[in-house]
Parts: structure tokens; C-alpha cells; sequence
């Protein structure tokens, strides 16, 4: 496969986090072969721990097209953090803010322009009890259906070995496995030239999502749940077995605050 430039950041970068990546974890690494080797493409990956993208982009990276993630926008502040985000392409994100749709027009720009950009559809690290991708947001559906550029699937297992979703201590030893499955391009004709409704961008994403969850399968060897965790269900469906709770325990509070009436019958004076 051709290597594209892949510039002087990101060679200093891969300098400084490859020989630890290469140390704590071993790499079981397939589908390289589904990497375009020319054009601009979307990756889709999944999102089980802190430290995945190092192994996802250590993978990526051997392919000789260098990912493009988009990362939240405090990390390109001040420093040396910064000036490396900057330096290797970073696209930053704005939540919340005026410029929150600016990483999506930096992300067709860069498709435009040949290059990889890597969504985490998830959003954030999955919250599924047992590390299965959730429902996704529709960031990656959108690049894609506007460029009508490849998307990737890739599913990854084994950082969340080294380092557990949410936690901060690492799990060095026994020594873990980043294992890294790439797949060929995701379907997606069958949704263009249709407006993006909403509607329409979950499907898409729906259907990325179940690319992604099918390499995950092969990985892990077992069967994913039928129907994604959804974090906003979860909330909503928490919500009310807490109202519920409080309501039985309000019940209970008024029950035995009330005067117990003795009846004496057959008494008299």
C-alpha cells in the first residue's frame, strides 16, 4: 500500500507513543486491506476506554493514512498538547457553542482533501455494561452522506483490558492484546441523494453502527445484545424507578404517621 506524507508531527508523535504501545500491549491487527489507499475516507470506530485511540491509531498509522480524530477543543490550548494536536491535524470540537458545527465542516473539508478522518460515533466511551457500542450520534452518517466518501468500520478490544472504561489505574499485567478489525466499507447507497432528515441520519448510523458491532462479534466471540444501550433510555427509564422509589417510601412514611385507633368492643363504664 502507497504511504501518503504523513509529516513531521506525526512521525514525532508515533516516535514517542509507539515503543510504550509496543511494551504494555501485543497487537492482533486485521483487515488492513480495507484501507483505501487513495481518496478521501471515513474510519467509524468504537470507544471502550481512554487509551484506545493510541491503539486504534498505532493501527491506523501501519496503514501508511494517518487518522484525523476529533478531539475536544481544551486540548488545544497552550503547551506542548496543543501545538501536537495542531501540528498532526487535529479537528477540534466545540460543544456547545456557536462553532459546535465547525468540526463537521472541518471534517468534509478534510475528506474533500484525501484525507482519513476517524469518528467515534458513540460520542464518548460506551456505557453498556458489558462494553458493547451503544446507540451512536449522527456526526459520521452526515460526513458521509454529504462526500459520499467510504466509511470504514473498525472495532477494537483489549485497551479496555489495559485500561477499563472510566477508571484510572492501569491493568498491566498479564500483558493485554489490542486487537484491531477493519471492514470493508460500509453500504450506504441506498441513502443518497435523499434528504438528510433526521430520520434518515439515524438509520445510516444505525446501520454503521451494526458494521461495527458485527467485527466486535468476531473479536470477542460472543453474541452483542439485540438492541444497543441507549444512555438517554437508561436515564429516562432511572428517572422513574427513582420517582416510583420515592413515591413508595412517601406512601410508607404517611402510613405509619397516622394515629393507630384501638376499638375496644364489649367495654363499658
Amino acid at each position: 500500500m502507497p504511504r501518503r506524507r504523513i509529516g513531521f508531527w506525526y512521525r514525532f508523535a508515533a516516535v514517542l507513543c509507539k515503543p510504550p504501545l509496543v511494551v504494555l500491549i501485543k497487537r492482533d491487527w486485521g483487515g488492513m486491506e480495507h484501507i483505501p489507499a487513495e481518496g478521501g475516507f471515513i474510519t467509524a470506530v468504537n470507544h471502550n476506554s481512554q487509551v484506545d485511540p493510541f491503539a486504534y491509531g498505532h493501527f491506523q498509522y501501519n496503514t501508511g493514512r494517518v487518522p484525523r480524530f476529533l478531539a475536544k477543543s481544551s486540548l488545544f490550548g497552550k503547551g506542548f498538547v496543543g501545538v501536537a494536536m495542531r501540528g498532526t491535524g487535529q479537528i477540534p470540537v466545540y460543544r456547545e457553542t456557536t462553532d459546535a458545527l465547525s468540526a463537521f465542516r472541518a471534517a468534509i473539508a478534510a475528506v474533500e482533501r484525501g484525507e482519513c478522518v476517524a469518528f467515534y460515533p458513540e460520542g464518548t466511551i460506551t456505557r453498556d455494561p458489558d462494553q458493547w457500542p451503544m446507540t451512536a450520534k449522527t456526526g459520521a452518517a452526515r460526513v458521509a452522506l454529504q462526500t459520499q466518501c467510504p466509511v470504514i468500520p473498525v472495532a477494537q478490544w483489549g485497551a479496555n483490558e489495559l485500561l477499563p472504561p472510566y477508571a484510572k489505574k492501569m491493568r498491566v499485567f498479564p500483558r493485554k492484546t489490542s486487537h484491531v478489525l477493519a471492514g470493508p466499507p460500509v453500504d450506504l447507497t441506498r441513502f443518497y441523494g435523499k434528504e438528510m432528515s433526521p430520520d434518515l441520519l439515524k438509520e445510516a448510523t444505525e446501520v454503521i453502527m451494526a458494521d461495527i458491532t458485527r467485527l466486535l462479534e468476531r473479536i470477542r466471540g460472543a453474541q452483542a445484545p439485540v438492541t444497543p444501550y441507549d444512555p438517554r433510555r437508561e436515564r429516562i427509564e432511572q428517572r422513574r424507578r427513582t420517582a416510583a422509589e420515592t413515591h413508595e417510601l412517601e406512601s410508607q412514611a404517611e402510613s405509619a404517621s397516622e394515629p393507630k385507633v384501638e376499638q375496644e368492643e364489649g367495654q363499658g363504664t
